[in-house]
């Protein structure tokens, strides 16, 4: 009886998909069974889809390979990255919970200064139950923790705050660096543990990271998509921030909060920074004009779903981005691909006949 009272309550277990990015056996799942194993899994499996994945017994799951994608996507796969992490956003497209969680399979659970192991997808969870506060900035961090308020001087008028539709965690060990701070900073390691969680303000851009990342499917999912990247395109590594960046424009527009700071997860390893240089390259040029690009994008009031300011942004990224490169006419119609399939494969199934039902009418 006591072991039991030491099991976490799930959260949302029915309302939460886990999805995973791999191209190797998750053994990494034991060490997150307490946390994990009440949950549904989506596990999204990279490179050679005749490769066998093994997942630990007792996790609920379902895994898709490249075949998968192409035979539930058709022609419309093509928006999915091969070959990159960024074939996660297949799994945020395919889940029906409200809900999404991802993690990459080098994290591993983190422990707090007590000692004491971090439930990272917890604090993730009520993060995203609070609500942000992305038009003023409160000096005690988060006002919803326990512990803290909002401070003298907060507009009462703001207390309500907004709802949150991300949340972002962060990483003890092996920082998420940039190829050139790798090879600067080769044995660097992050053991700085901030008990904090911020609202990024409005108006702000930041980098975002997808592997300890949460968000609510239904406000911001169809703003999820990590793009082209890996295979047969001219950059990777510039997946999450890609999406980082447009959902930051979206949510400051829709008047939603993104949070950022606990929990962590322990990164257990350091990618290969030569590698990393290679395919980051041409992004570390471009960004200097995409980072101007989104800051300075503006969404129409006649956008008020995130399909259409993703649609509306896909637009300018096309106009304005595709005099860099070609790459981001190719991105830009991948855009309008994603959101055609995301709706394809979210639409209820009620709306689809009465679709269905109405086109025969017409004719």
């Amino acid at each position: 009886m006591a072991e039991a009272s030491h099991k976490p309550i799930p959260l949302l277990k029915d309302e939460l998909d886990i999805v995973i990015p791999t191209i190797r056996n998750l053994d990494f799942l034991e060490m997150w069974r307490p946390f994990f194993e009440p949950y549904h899994l989506i596990i999204v499996q990279d490179g050679d889809p005749s490769k066998v994945i093994k997942v630990p017994e007792g996790f609920d799951y379902e895994l898709y390979n490249r075949n998968d994608i192409n035979r539930i996507l058709g022609p419309k796969a093509s928006c999915i990255s091969f070959k990159d992490s960024a074939c996660r956003c297949f799994g945020y497209m395919v889940s029906k919970k409200k809900y999404i969680y991802t993690i990459d399979d080098d994290c591993f659970v983190a422990k707090d200064p007590s000692g004491h192991d971090i439930n990272a997808l917890e604090q993730h969870i009520k993060n995203l139950l609070s609500a942000s506060t992305p038009h003023f900035f409160n000096t005690l961090y988060d006002p919803y923790r326990e512990g803290a308020d909002f401070v003298r001087g907060y507009p009462f008028s703001l207390r309500e705050g907004v709802p949150t539709a991300v949340s972002h965690g962060l990483w003890l060990n092996i920082p998420d660096y940039d190829a050139p701070t790798q090879l600067v900073k080769p044995r660097e390691r992050n053991t700085r543990y901030v008990d904090a969680v911020l609202t990024i303000p409005k108006g702000t851009l930041f980098p975002m990271c997808g592997m300890n990342l949460a968000f609510d499917r239904e406000l911001i999912g169809p703003a999820m998509y990590f793009g082209l990247m890996g295979d047969g395109q001219p950059i990777g590594r510039y997946d999450d921030m890609w999406a980082g960046w447009c959902v930051k424009v979206i949510t400051d527009h829709l008047g939603l909060g993104v949070k950022t700071g606990l929990p962590y997860i322990w990164h257990s390893k350091a990618s290969n920074p030569f590698v990393n240089l290679k395919k980051e390259y041409k992004g570390i040029f471009w960004q200097e004009e995409i980072i101007p690009f989104f800051q300075n994008a503006t969404l129409s009031k006649d956008s008020t779903s995130v399909q259409q300011c993703y649609i509306e942004l896909s637009k300018q990224v096309k106009e304005k981005l595709s005099p860099i490169d070609p790459y981001f006419t190719k991105l830009a119609d991948a855009m309008v691909t994603w959101i055609e399939a995301w709706d394809e494969l979210n639409t209820p199934s009620e709306a689809k006949s009465s679709k269905a039902a109405n086109g025969t009418a017409a004719k």
